[in-house]
């Protein structure tokens, strides 16, 4: 299985050379790529990418409106975010269950929801391929049935929107933002996984000193038992 991530950048208005389009993963096994999530950064750059699949987490500006003049490939998503991209011209819709694997592209890929927004409910996908196990949540406060989620995984890539101060609010009873790295690293040393990678970045990063905030990262990360780093716009990755 191998990694590129396409853009690394939160649904913010800063950029950095590091950090210049909205989040967007490619996975490619034996040939075949399947990319998650199309923020309107990507709008009419599908066919150069060459994924035969997409992937949407949820229907945000920054995940999904690339999509608003359609894709050139079947599109994945739930009844929620299809909810949300209601208008787009896709010509292939495909609907995502939540908790139900299904193959793709010679991947076994499953949909766990998250939470993180109200308006537009999101999930995180897990994907196997051979012997490489992968979990992708970009924007997350929690993950619903987080251990099945996390098990046995090589790679967590998490919510880079903030370090050790939360972004969570509440409404009512419900949760909903973003929680910290430093969570995110408690939940990988608590499963077993011994690798993060932080995608989705906000100001905290975008606009800081990545080199000191890289340090700090790796430090939370050793003091989990976890390989932790920041990912950037063009990193490649090998499972």
């Amino acid at each position: 299985m191998k990694l590129v991530f396409l853009g690394t950048r939160g649904y913010i208005e800063s950029k950095s050379r590091r950090h210049r389009r909205h989040a967007a993963l490619l996975i490619a096994f034996r040939g075949r790529a399947v990319m998650i999530d199309c923020g309107e950064d990507w709008l009419g750059c599908l066919p150069a990418i060459g994924a035969r699949a997409i992937l949407v987490t949820h229907a945000h500006p920054d995940h999904a409106w690339g999509l608003r003049d359609g894709a050139p490939c079947p599109v994945y998503a739930t009844t929620e975010a299809w909810g949300g991209m209601a208008d787009f011209p896709i010509a292939d819709r495909r609907t995502v269950y939540p908790r139900t694997r299904f193959k793709l592209e010679g991947m076994v890929v499953e949909a766990f929801p998250v939470i993180h927004s109200l308006r537009a409910p999101a999930v995180g996908y897990r994907l196997e391929a051979g012997r490489a196990r992968l979990c992708y949540v970009p924007d997350v406060v929690d993950i619903i049935d987080r251990d099945a989620a996390l098990g046995g995984v090589d790679l967590y890539v998490g919510d880079g929107a903030c370090v050790v101060r939360p972004m969570v609010r509440r409404q009512g009873d419900a949760l909903f933002g973003h929680t910290t790295i430093r969570a995110q690293l408690g939940w990988c040393a608590q499963a077993g996984v011994r690798r993060a990678l932080f995608t989705h970045c906000g100001s905290e990063i975008v606009d800081g000193d990545e080199r000191r905030i890289g340090a700090a990262v790796r430090a939370l990360g050793r003091a989990h038992g976890v390989e932790a780093a920041i990912a950037h716009d063009g990193l490649r990755v090998t499972l």
